[in-house]
């Protein structure tokens, strides 16, 4: 799996990114006390779910691999001159 530049920045937006989506949906309500984990594994559930990104194997699903998948998704979403992809 190849590192992002500024792969942690890029995973706090696209996890501000994944949970607008999900409450958009109208699916989901995350509460001030979820964690990030939990928020994290949620998003990745619901976007596979919409066939939105594809599926990890299930004994690949860990929280580095989750994070890594998700600021790759929200990465291709990003302007190509955005400064979090230089």
């Amino acid at each position: 799996m190849k590192k992002l530049k500024n792969e942690n920045a890029i995973f706090k937006e696209a996890l501000i990114a994944g949970v607008k989506y999900a409450e958009g949906r109208g699916v989901v309500e995350f509460e001030a006390t979820d964690s990030a984990s939990e928020k994290l594994l949620y998003v990745y559930r619901l976007l596979v779910h919409d066939k939105v990104i594809q599926p990890l194997p299930e004994d690949q699903v860990a929280e580095k691999s989750l994070r890594h998948k998700l600021a790759m998704w929200h990465s291709k979403q990003l302007a190509k001159d955005d400064p979090l992809l230089k």
